[in-house]
């Protein structure tokens, strides 16, 4: 959703700064110590311990799902194999190709309208398409369910409008369906699509136009046969955000009926107390993630473009005025509509009757200050490692660090809801070695010293949100050049003080915007907070999800209205990058190649 630039979260720096033994007048050191240069570089044990860390921390939890997924789950796991996988399996393929599609037409298209024409509205509609972006798919589901109800306003409007009285002579589909569901979750996500996809048709080059016109090729044939497949790369890394977002997703596929992976694997444990199934389950799911990244990276195998070393020209945007100005302007304006005016106005409404009726809740603040106290502690265990992985990275590139490094940036590849499985397993076991430890050596009976604590929900975002620290300060530290690192290090500046000193303070808008991004992303985060929250511990995602599934949406709609009013400034960050591709360089858990 911040300041950083294309599809490079990952891409390898490659260090240029000499190595201490390099320099004239010293010797090169031996035994141990070569070896673990030739593995790391120059960085050191302290490099090295911050890259394996950071691993660690996605990666503990991963292997302790398996260990438990292998338990077995008794009499419960022929009875999910029968008759709860098949049919998860079956809504969760459909949803991930229905929702797909619809990110890739929606965003694409309005990306190529706001790009390569001029109409009545467009510089509007070049930041608004973000909108979206700020509000969560289940607070979008949560409005859309209550304003499409049958004695809703849209229908009841509709009714009187055609003279009908009773709900039952006039009633349109149901939005609790597959297709409300995709709808819902396409309209929430298509901006993922519409960020990349915007910034490869700007960079594209306009000769590569001019000339396909020359050959006889009209527009539609030229945007189909030259800039879109141009602009595939960055199209095909947003869709994969989507989709994993798809998977992701626990309360918009719960409030509308379809019952994907992520529900069952959320309704096996609370509902059956089966951790073993529900770990079962989360490993096949995390198995179709897997499987969506290796296709995504697969496709574009053996593919590279070749860019002139000129400042290209860039396309001149076609002028539409008259009635096509007009419906360029309404098909462009439609998902704003759907997606953010239209459910924002409903909260608006709704969180207004509700003060006016009874106040506000003095509960409410307390789960504002339980949001604010998780994310602002995960943000800052985000940008502190993200910042060391970062300097290491820029520093030495080798095949260790570089491997630890994507290992840490896979967990926000893996839904909320595995992730969140595979530490209570993990974080189980280490507090059972930790209490047992300590009755043996000093003769105290703790119990649970992690369990059930907030340090749950903070190492969950933490390990799952940690991608989106990384790539929002790369892509701004790649704008300071490495001629500067190399000045500091010729005047005798170790590598921890030219990050201290030269990193931080030219990159310190970079750290803010990630900072921003990851404390948003903590507070609007549903599936883990619902596994790991403390008893008693409320968040405003875990309170409006809890509102909603009671029925009652109007106790919820200031806890929603509060979630968008917390997505809102990165979005607005978003919209003066320009041609920058942000919230989609931050969270891509790809390999850095997408663009």
């Amino acid at each position: 959703m911040g300041a950083f630039s294309g599809f490079r979260a990952f891409v390898p720096v490659l260090s240029i700064l000499p190595a201490p033994h390099a320099l004239p007048g010293s010797r090169p050191p031996a035994g141990k110590r070569t070896r673990l240069r030739r593995l790391t570089g120059d960085v050191g044990r302290g490099g090295l311990l911050a890259c394996l860390v950071s691993a660690l921390l996605v990666a503990l939890p991963v292997i302790a799902l398996v260990m438990i997924a292998g338990t077995g789950s008794g009499d419960l796991w022929p009875h999910l194999a029968a008759y709860v996988l098949p049919q998860a399996l079956l809504d969760s393929l459909i949803l991930l190709l229905g929702v797909g599609a619809l990110t890739i037409t929606l965003g694409s298209a309005a990306a190529w309208l706001v790009t390569a024409c001029d109409f009545p509205g467009r510089r509007l509609l070049d930041w608004a398409l973000l909108l979206p972006l700020a509000v969560p798919a289940y607070i979008i589901a949560y409005a859309w369910l209550d304003l499409w109800h049958p004695v809703g306003m849209p229908q009841t409007m509709l009714r009187e409008l055609l003279g009908y009285d009773n709900p039952r002579d006039l009633r349109l589909p149901d939005i609790r369906s597959m297709g409300g569901c995709i709808l819902v979750l396409g309209l929430a996500l298509y901006p993922y699509v519409y960020l990349p996809a915007r910034a490869a048709f700007r960079t594209q080059a306009a000769e590569l136009m001019e000339a396909a016109r020359l050959l006889g090729s009209g527009p539609w044939r030229c945007f189909f046969r030259v800039a879109l497949p141009l602009a595939r790369p960055a199209i095909a890394a947003g869709a994969s955000l989507a989709l994993m977002e798809t998977l992701n997703d626990i309360g918009a596929a719960e409030f509308l009926g379809v019952r994907t992976l992520t529900v069952a694997i959320y309704s096996t444990w609370n509902n059956r107390s089966s951790l073993a199934g529900a770990a079962q389950i989360a490993l096949f799911m995390l198995g179709i993630v897997l499987t969506l990244l290796f296709a995504e990276r697969w496709a574009r195998r053996h593919r590279h473009y070749a860019a002139s070393a000129r400042q290209n020209r860039r396309l001149a945007r076609a002028r539409l005025s008259g009635w096509a100005g007009w419906l360029a302007c309404a098909l462009a304006s439609l998902p704003v509509a759907l997606g953010f005016l239209l459910p924002v106005g409903y909260l608006v409404v709704e969180a207004g009757k509700r003060v006016r009726f009874d106040g506000i809740d003095p509960a409410i603040w307390i789960e504002v200050g339980n949001t604010c106290k998780v994310s602002a502690l995960a943000t800052l265990f985000v940008t502190a490692l993200a910042f060391m992985l970062v300097n290491v990275q820029r520093r030495a590139d080798r095949p260790l660090t570089r491997g630890l490094a994507r290992v840490a940036g896979m967990g926000y590849a893996i839904p909320g809801v595995v992730l969140a499985l595979g530490m209570m397993a993990f974080v189980g076991a280490l507090d059972n070695a930790l209490s047992a430890a300590l009755e043996r050596g000093f003769g105290l009976s703790v119990g649970l010293l992690l369990t059930g604590t907030s340090f749950m929900l903070v190492y969950a975002c933490v390990a799952r949100f940690l991608a989106v620290g990384v790539g929002g300060i790369e892509a701004g530290f790649c704008r300071i050049p490495h001629s500067i690192d190399d000045a500091a290090r010729v005047l005798g500046a170790g590598a921890w003080r030219v990050a201290a000193r030269v990193h931080l303070p030219l990159g310190w808008q970079a750290i803010a915007a990630a900072m921003l991004l990851a404390f948003v992303d903590c507070a609007k985060e549903l599936p883990a907070t619902l596994l790991l929250r403390p008893m008693n511990f409320e968040t405003l995602a875990t309170h409006l999800y809890g509102e909603a599934a009671r029925g009652t949406y109007e106790s919820a709609a200031i806890a929603a209205l509060l979630i968008v009013l917390v997505g809102l400034p990165p979005v607005i960050l978003l919209s003066r990058q320009g041609n920058d591709a942000p919230s989609a360089a931050a969270r891509a858990p790809l390999d850095g190649k997408a663009a």
